[in-house]
């Protein structure tokens, strides 16, 4: 769900975010369908997931959602991330440049549709138009992103509590940012370095 993460820490290489952006759509042997570089980039999108899963950091960001949303406690905590990743002047010095950096993607992720996904094609322009990965910066950004997660969700009916959460314990959620995401930037690097080599 931590779409602005997942285009991020593809590191501007075109094939990559293809396959790090559709990973999601694409279930077990699918990704053999795809060009050698895509399937990289499926690759490295579940090695991050599940680097981000099991983090302890990431366990003690989930549990503050844990007893509302139990095993969907994570999905709301990449949805945070991406907030605070969004508002990271490390990563983006300023808005110009998430601004620009959303661009690119989108605009990558055009030129690159041919044999995706059919439901992440469906996806796309919405993502677009309402540029999903900028407004990811905004509180209300968050608020429309966890109540998407609960329309593609089999088992959730409501996000309102999980926002009352998200605002309850900003501060410690952004101290979980804070720490993980530069382990999290570190492992991916190094692990597109591997792929990009193997």
């Amino acid at each position: 769900m931590n779409y602005l993460a997942h285009a991020y820490l593809s590191f501007y290489q075109p094939g990559i975010l293809t396959g790090n952006m559709i990973s999601d759509f694409v279930k077990g042997k699918q990704k053999f369908d795809f060009a050698p570089v895509i399937q990289k980039g499926i690759a490295l999108h579940r090695a991050i997931d599940e680097f981000t899963d099991f983090h302890p950091v990431t366990q003690k960001a989930k549990a503050y959602f844990k007893k509302e949303y139990r095993l969907y406690s994570g999905a709301f905590v990449d949805v945070v991330y991406d907030h605070f990743l969004a508002n990271d002047e490390k990563e983006f010095a300023d808005e110009t440049k998430l601004e620009s950096f959303c661009r690119e993607t989108y605009m990558t992720l055009q030129n690159d549709t041919d044999g995706l996904p059919v439901k992440f094609l469906q996806m796309l322009p919405y993502m677009q138009q309402q540029n999903w990965l900028y407004h990811y910066r905004f509180k209300s950004g968050i608020e429309k992103g966890f109540e998407g997660l609960v329309r593609r969700a089999a088992y959730l009916s409501e996000s309102s509590i999980a926002y009352k959460i998200f605002n309850e314990h900003y501060y410690e959620l952004g101290e979980c940012y804070q720490i993980f995401f530069p382990l999290l930037k570190n492992f991916a690097f190094k692990q597109l370095n591997e792929l990009n080599h193997s």
